[in-house]
């Protein structure tokens, strides 16, 4: 045995007869094998001394009968001294620490396993598999949250970085984008809270863009704005083009036209499905001969089952490009697409359509003893208001036609020019 690898075993050997140090633990030299040395200050602490050079303290004790380790990792002595003595008195109350600290080290792993895009994708595929707007919201998920907080673990998500990322979409999409996509995770975290009792949600009041009251639209398309609009949607063979006429002629959302499946269309009805509907029951909407005429314009592909598509495969989307290059033609700005559904609710009125009845075409519940007792469906009323919207909106965009030759009136006693 070398003089050196004696005078450090010699070492070993008073360091086990004496508390640790600071400068002890500092001066224990490294072997070809790793050893422990004993702390006296602490009954169960260990030193040990790796080959490579590195330190850690470790806890040795007794639980259930069994020889047991606790594993401290690179601290220093005093802080080694006092998680020793904290694991000690687990031992004593009957808990074992280091099963405490696996137990706690598998959540924590969990924890950062369990991203905000995996929270938002597994409640997509839950929860919200049945929402009408659930390709939208993904849609949303993927182009403005999955890229900044994604990867973020779920419990690690803070305030901050919800807050910074609505400045970003407002700066970038607009404050409505903005608190689009707020209220997509406000909804997706209060999901999440309910089933983990530790998860509190980092969304408060306060968080939205725009005010309640300054979110409300009124705009509705002026005739002169509607003869445009019609025009080039007349004008287009795409089926962007096609629906902003099927929204004006049916008063549907947005989501319920560019979502309608093939299978909905029996005849001359819609039959908007309450998985579809905003207030979950299935709404019938008898089409004018007007819209009846965009849908057979429509072709219809094998094996896909949406009206409105440009790939073959899924629903139309992508409005904002098409929405675009829409207003360039049309001169029109300024206005949305659910700004067509209340352009409609304002013609049926102008046509002298009865106001309950608008409404039943457009989907709302009637609210108070009527709309509880009431189930009649105004199927015969509703038809007649479509019609008279149709009537109405042809009217507006093709004033020429409206022009009826007056017949001449002949003076009495004239007699009739033959030719």
């Amino acid at each position: 045995m070398s003089k050196d690898l004696t005078a450090i075993k010699v070492a070993i050997e008073k360091a086990k007869l004496k508390p640790l140090t600071a400068i002890t633990v500092a001066k224990l030299k490294r072997l070809a094998k790793r050893y422990e040395v004993p702390d006296l200050g602490q009954r169960g602490l260990y030193l040990v001394v790796f080959p490579s050079g590195q330190r850690s303290f470790i806890v040795r004790y007794r639980f259930g009968g069994r020889k047991r380790k606790l594993t401290l990792g690179h601290v220093d002595l005093a802080a080694a001294r006092k998680l020793a003595a904290d694991a000690l008195f687990e031992v004593s109350q009957g808990r074992d620490p280091a099963l405490a600290k696996k137990a706690a080290k598998e959540k924590a792993a969990s924890a950062d396993a369990n991203t905000v895009k995996a929270v938002c994708e597994k409640y997509l595929a839950h929860d919200g598999k049945e929402l009408r707007t659930a390709a939208d919201r993904h849609a949303t998920l993927e182009r403005l949250v999955y890229p900044e907080i994604g990867r973020l673990p779920i419990n690690s998500l803070r305030r901050g970085a919800v807050t910074d990322l609505l400045d970003k979409i407002a700066a970038n999409s607009g404050p409505v984008m903005a608190d689009r996509t707020l209220a997509i995770l406000r909804k997706i975290l209060n999901w999440y809270a309910v089933r983990d009792e530790d998860y509190r949600s980092p969304i408060v009041k306060g968080m939205a863009k725009i005010k309640p009251k300054d979110r409300a639209r009124q705009r509705t398309l002026a005739d002169d704005e509607l003869r445009a609009v019609w025009k080039v949607a007349s004008e287009g063979k795409g089926p962007f083009s096609a629906l902003v006429k099927l929204l004006l002629l049916t008063a549907a959302r947005r989501s319920e036209a560019a979502d309608m499946r093939w299978k909905e269309v029996d005849g001359a009805d819609w039959t908007l499905p309450a998985a579809r509907n905003k207030t979950k029951v299935d709404l019938i909407r008898p089409l004018s001969k007007q819209a009846e005429a965009v849908l057979a314009a429509q072709p219809q592909i094998a094996d896909c089952g949406y009206v409105f598509t440009t790939d073959g495969k899924h629903a139309l989307s992508g409005f904002s490009k098409f929405k675009r290059e829409f207003d360039r033609r049309c001169g029109v700005t300024g206005w949305t697409l659910h700004d067509l559904r209340r352009t409609a609710r304002s013609l049926m009125s102008r046509a002298g359509v009865n106001s309950d009845h608008a409404e039943q075409c457009l989907g709302h519940v009637i609210k108070g003893v009527e709309g509880t007792y009431d189930k009649y469906e105004y199927y015969k009323e509703k038809k007649q208001a479509f019609e008279a919207l149709a009537t109405l909106i042809e009217r507006i965009v093709n004033p020429a036609n409206n022009v009826v030759p007056m017949k001449s009136k002949r003076r009495k006693g004239q007699r009739a020019t033959s030719i």
